[in-house]
């Protein structure tokens, strides 16, 4: 009897010297449990063992990157974001277009070849750069992108037309080329970015199936347009993994890169140089051609 009534005595004062090793101990075990259920996560993700839901009122679109991303939610807790690829500084919120950004692209012949290209990929837009390009090919010499992105399609298309054309591309100080937007900078023959110009990639993205449509295999779409995407920026000379970010960068985030890294990847080839006033405001009249009767033609 005496040993049994000193049996809770005993137990209080070993709790009271390891107590503090008990609680470190749940501690790492608690974590430790985290970390193994995101990792479980992500991997039952990845191989498809979850399924989600797919948007019944998705928008009737081709594959744009103005939204990038195969529609998959964030594979992994934001605790586990320093142990993955690209987690850090560079991952940036996706910037929210206003004003001409927000709108279709428009295109403006200014001086010193410089032609600028403002707002949104939408699709069909490359037809009309291609016009412009027509119009105007023998007074530009430059392509000014301010730009969210948009259509990926289109993007590579107005891409290799500058290329084609011999244009040179530029993003101004303080303005943004993102999204596909970077594939149409990635087209220049000269490069150039002005200071804190942002150039970011993410992911690309297919969006739902047409309303009443037949069903589409996004993962492939998405995958073909990924391939082509990567194909195209090796033919610009543009170091491919500038598409690794990409595919590492979820659709509503934005892989920034560092002015080191633009110049590493071969993102850019030069510097660029401050335009005036009077050049980036002053309009290019329309070209006149003569006709075969000898007189002049707008």
């Amino acid at each position: 009897m005496p040993q049994s009534s000193t049996t809770p005595q005993r137990f209080r004062a070993w709790l009271s010297e390891h107590l503090e090793e008990m609680i470190l101990r749940w501690i790492f075990r608690s974590a430790l449990l985290v970390v193994i259920g995101g990792l479980a996560f992500e991997l039952a993700s990845i191989n498809g063992w979850i399924v989600y839901p797919d948007p019944a009122t998705a928008a009737p679109a081709e594959i744009r990157d103005g939204s990038p991303a195969l529609n998959l939610p964030m594979l992994a807790p934001s605790i586990l974001a320093p142990l993955l690829p690209g987690g850090d500084t560079r991952l940036m919120s996706l910037p929210r277009p206003d004003g001409a950004q927000a709108k279709s692209m428009t295109f403006e012949l200014v001086g010193r070849g410089r032609l600028m290209a403002t707002g949104t990929i939408t699709p069909g837009i490359s037809q009309s750069f291609a016009a412009e390009a027509e119009r105007h090919g023998e007074y530009i010499r430059t392509v000014v992108l301010n730009s969210p992105g948009g259509s990926v399609t289109d993007a590579l298309a107005m891409g290799r037309l500058i290329r084609e054309k011999r244009f040179a591309t530029e993003v101004e100080a303080g303005k943004y080329c993102v999204s596909s937007c970077a594939l149409v900078f990635a087209g220049g023959v000269d490069r150039l970015a002005g200071d804190k110009a942002v150039i970011g990639v993410h992911q690309v993205a297919a969006t739902g199936s047409p309303a009443n449509g037949p069903p589409r295999d996004e993962m492939r779409i998405a995958q073909t347009i990924s391939a082509q995407c990567e194909q195209y920026l090796g033919d610009m000379g543009v170091s491919l993994l500038v598409w690794v970010h990409a595919m590492e960068t979820p659709h509503d985030r934005l892989f920034a890169f560092a002015p080191s890294e633009l110049k590493s990847l071969n993102i850019v080839t030069t510097a660029a140089v401050p335009a005036t006033q009077s050049d980036t405001t002053k309009p290019v009249p329309a070209r006149r051609d003569k006709r075969n009767d000898g007189t002049i033609a707008r």
